[in-house]
């Protein structure tokens, strides 16, 4: 399920971001729970799923934000992939519009249910990637931090082999204090030690990660 946030645009985070989202009426909820988004809407946003199921229509949230690393694709990218490997492909739907609008040709691999995508946008089984390794310029990934250590068997590398274009992923993993404390429970290895999935991503360069 998926909501309709209203609030002012300084708060509508950009594709990969995210708000931190609490209601008082929710015990327990004072730290909030991160919420990307999926597209715009009226006067806001719709966000990418799952939302609590407590809240309903005329919730009020308190919100902060936005925060951590958005996707950011270099405007010479013509021809870009996603991936999505999570939940959900919605955290990455933001990108399908900002291709359109820069004429990009788009695919999509994921083994996930897909919402209506645009007629441009080609969609492929996550077995595919292999077999496209030399069609992409630039690829974004959605992938959970647990199956980070299978990305590569995903793409068909050897170990040590990278990809033969740059890449970013989001990294979705639980943010119990989403950067507040430094509690380390979102940490990621990185080349050059750890990082916070909360305040260094969670949108991190691939190969800044070691996978």
């Amino acid at each position: 399920m998926k909501a309709c946030i209203a609030c002012p645009p300084v708060a509508i985070p950009k594709a990969g971001q995210y708000l931190l989202a609490s209601s008082g009426d929710e015990a327990g909820a004072a730290l909030g729970i991160p919420i990307f988004i999926a597209e715009g809407c009226i006067n806001g946003f719709w966000t990418a799923p799952p939302i609590p199921n407590t809240w309903s229509p005329g919730t009020n949230l308190d919100l902060v934000g936005p925060l951590g690393h958005a996707f950011t694709l270099p405007r010479e990218v013509r021809r870009l992939g996603l991936a999505a490997m999570g939940d959900t492909v919605y955290r990455l739907m933001p990108l399908t519009e900002s291709a359109s609008q820069a004429q990009r040709s788009l695919t999509l691999f994921t083994d996930l249910p897909l919402p209506s995508l645009p007629a441009s946008v080609e969609a492929y089984p996550i077995a595919s990637l292999a077999e496209a390794l030399d069609w992409p310029d630039f690829m974004a990934i959605d992938l959970p931090l647990q199956r980070l250590g299978e990305l590569r068997a995903m793409f068909g590398l050897v170990d040590g082999s990278r990809l033969p274009f740059p890449a970013q992923v989001l990294i979705t993993t639980p943010m119990p204090c989403a950067g507040l404390a430094g509690c380390g429970a979102c940490a990621v290895p990185g080349r050059r030690g750890w990082k916070l999935t909360c305040e260094d991503g969670p949108v991190f360069d691939l190969d800044s990660l070691k996978w």
